[in-house]
Order: structure tokens, then C-alpha cells, then sequence
């Protein structure tokens, strides 16, 4: 997947159109978590270095009535990028228009303007999410060149992705873009053995193509989370009233059997009478008890999946082995993110979403290859697919 990246093209005195991922948490205006503004930076601080006017956009939460921009504007997000760079941010409180363009045309080299959340543009008919051809050409008409280092997005056909990038205006990746395919991609298509999936959440339905993929691909593919309950009921083991797709019960069968060995299931379950924190726990190997639900992976398993992973040269961990925001279900995501964190000589990546965010809460981001910024993104590139977002930049 070699893509053009930001270092391929010449930037200098020129407009350069950059299409970040600002989609952070605000609580009365205030950012609570500014990551995502910090994995902006280096692109940013390139575009400014090499003489280039970065005009930079991006989506903020979802809007669809006039009534839901409240408190979903940039503007708290163009200050922080200010405290940040260390130099003058302009803001346009507009996603189009004369104030906007009058902003871009004044820009000086190694300036910087933000304008409006992209997604104000929905108000009246989706025109961000729906890709409107008007828009993406509007867009693309206040540069001239366009990086696009919003791998959060990369699967959703945008006005402010695709729409851009399809009037045929020189398209680059960012270097957090260039970092997703790199690690992602490479892990999928060439890993370095043995190659070792974790795969938790609630839903098997969510990782049904993630796993039809990964079957011929990795050497080991461990199942947690809520997941493990149909893949029970399939094997016929008693689940008591844990959390089942029953519509998805065939479906794990078929899984099971193409996968072999491969498939790697838990051996015990922390369970409880109810989805609650302050009710007793019990651990119990295989059968869950009818009055009880399994809402954790138990000791044993985590002793299981940590030897397996013992030896693994390549792991990519999508989803929580439990109901990890609950202490007393949390145990088997810190034990596995605890043996993928102590593993030496191995390529480790977290596939965005709540596995990210439990190994930000356990202290352990720093000792990961690679942390996905995209939930939604990272997964569909794990399945396979091609994600709109990165089909639209300019091969090498």
C-alpha cells in the first residue's frame, strides 16, 4: 500500500490543505483529553517548516441540527493547537465563505489558519457525510495540495476526504496516516511470525471479518470479552445469562471449524448474578452456572493467552477482555495488556478504541509498537477492506 506521503511533494509558499482528526472530548468547552491534537503535531510542524500556509479542518462529534452545534466548535481545539506550536492560530468560526477565503489569501508562509467543524456542514443535508461533490470541490479549490492525516475517518467517504481528493488535487498522507498503513498494513500482509490476535468486545458480529481474515493470516487468534458467549453456545457449553448473539451462534460454528487450532477460547470466566460492580464475583472453568453471567476472562485464561503471547513476534489486540470499566471485571484486559506490554523483539499494535483507551488508563501506551488512532478504521483494515479515505491519496 505505498502511498504519497507529505515528504513527496513541495510545499514550499504553497496553500497546503490538511485534513486532521480534532475529534476530541469537550466538557463546557474545555478539552479533556488533547491527544489527538499532539499526533496532529508532526505533520503540522512539517507543513510550517518546509514554507507552507497550513489551512487545517476537521470534525468535531456529530451534527445534525442547528441546536447540536452548541459546544461542538473548534474553536477551544484552534487554542490549544496555538499553546501547542507555540505561535498564532487564526480561527474562522465558518466552514466556507468570504471570511474564510480573505483568512487563507492573507496567510504568510509557515502560517496557520482552522476553520469550522466540517460537520456543520451536515445541518443541511449531509453534505460532509453524504460526500457532496459541491462541497468537496469548494474545498479543494482553497489550496493547493491536500494531506490527508485523519486515519479516524480513513472508511467514511467524506467531503472533507474523498471529496477533496477526487477533484484531482495533488493528495499526500500526513505522517500519522503514513504511520497507521505502515503498522496496521504491515501486520496484516507481512507479519513477523508467530503473528497473535486478541480479539474482545461485546459483539461477535462486530469481528466477524476481522476474523474470516485473520484466519489464514495470523497463528493464534484469542477471544475474549463478551464475544466468548456465542462461541460457547456453539460449542455447546452452558453460558447461564451471559451476554449471546443468538443469531450469530451458526455463524461461530462455521468460525470454529475453519480456524482449527487457530481459535484460541477462554478456559474460565469471572461471573456475577448481575452486570454490576457491587455484586459477588466467582470463577468458574468452562460452564457458566444458570444464575450467574460471565462478564470477565478468568486467571487461567490469562495465564493462557500470556504463554501463547510469550513467543509472539507480531500481536494486534482489538477489544476488551472483559467489562474492564467495572474493577472487579477489569483484571483480564490489565493481564493481558500486561503480557503484551513486557514482550521483547515484537511488533505490538493496539487497535484503537477501548484497548487503547484501557492501556492509556493502565499506564502501559508507551510500551506498544503502535496505538491505533482510529477504532472504526483500524478494523476495517484489519478486515481487509479497502477504506475510501486511503484509496483517495496518490499512490506512489
Amino acid at each position: 500500500m505505498a502511498k504519497k506521503t507529505v515528504q513527496d511533494i513541495d510545499l514550499k509558499g504553497k496553500k497546503v490543505l490538511v485534513r486532521v482528526d480534532f475529534n476530541v472530548p469537550l466538557k463546557d468547552g474545555v478539552i479533556t483529553d488533547d491527544t489527538r491534537i499532539k499526533a496532529a503535531l508532526p505533520t503540522i510542524k512539517y507543513v510550517l517548516d518546509q514554507g507552507g500556509k497550513a489551512i487545517l479542518f476537521s470534525h468535531l462529534g456529530r451534527v445534525k441540527t442547528e441546536e447540536d452545534k452548541a459546544g461542538k466548535s473548534l474553536a477551544p481545539v484552534a487554542d490549544r493547537l496555538g499553546e501547542l506550536l507555540g505561535k498564532e492560530v487564526t480561527f474562522v468560526p465558518e466552514t466556507r465563505g468570504e471570511a474564510l477565503e480573505t483568512a487563507i489569501n492573507n496567510l504568510e508562509d509557515g502560517g496557520v489558519v482552522v476553520f469550522e467543524n466540517t460537520r456543520f456542514e451536515d445541518v443541511d443535508g449531509k453534505k460532509e457525510s453524504k460526500n457532496d461533490a459541491d462541497l468537496g470541490k469548494y474545498w479543494a479549490s482553497l489550496g493547493d495540495v491536500f494531506v490527508n492525516d485523519a486515519f479516524g475517518t480513513a472508511h467514511r467517504a467524506h467531503a472533507s476526504n474523498v471529496g477533496i481528493a477526487s477533484t484531482g488535487i495533488p493528495t499526500v498522507a500526513g505522517f500519522l496516516m503514513e504511520k497507521e498503513i505502515k503498522f496496521i498494513g504491515e501486520a496484516v500482509e507481512e507479519p513477523k511470525r508467530p503473528m497473535v490476535a486478541i480479539l474482545g468486545g461485546a459483539k461477535v458480529s462486530d469481528k466477524i471479518g476481522v476474523i474470516e481474515n485473520l484466519i489464514p493470516k495470523a497463528d493464534k487468534i484469542l477471544i475474549g470479552g463478551g464475544m466468548t458467549y456465542t462461541f460457547y453456545r456453539a460449542k455447546g457449553i452452558e453460558i447461564g445469562k451471559s451476554l449471546v448473539e443468538a443469531d450469530k451462534v451458526d455463524l461461530a460454528k462455521e468460525l470454529i471449524e475453519k480456524a482449527g487450532d487457530k481459535l484460541v477460547l477462554p478456559v474460565d470466566s469471572v461471573t456475577a448474578a448481575e452486570f454490576s460492580n457491587e455484586v459477588p464475583t466467582e470463577v468458574h472453568e468452562g460452564a457458566v452456572p444458570a444464575d450467574q453471567m460471565g462478564l470477565d476472562i478468568g486467571p487461567k485464561t490469562v495465564e493462557l493467552f500470556a504463554n501463547i503471547l510469550k513467543d509472539a513476534k507480531t500481536v494486534v489486540w482489538n477489544g476488551p477482555m472483559g467489562v474492564f470499566e467495572m474493577s472487579n471485571f477489569a483484571k483480564g484486559t490489565i493481564g493481558v495488556c500486561e503480557a503484551i506490554a513486557n514482550l521483547t523483539d515484537a511488533t505490538t499494535i493496539i487497535g484503537g478504541g477501548d484497548s487503547a483507551a484501557a492501556a492509556e488508563q493502565l499506564g502501559f501506551a508507551d510500551k506498544f509498537t503502535h496505538i491505533s488512532t482510529g477504532g472504526g478504521a483500524s478494523l476495517e483494515l484489519l478486515e481487509g477492506k479497502e477504506l475510501p479515505g486511503l484509496a483517495a491519496i496518490n499512490d506512489k
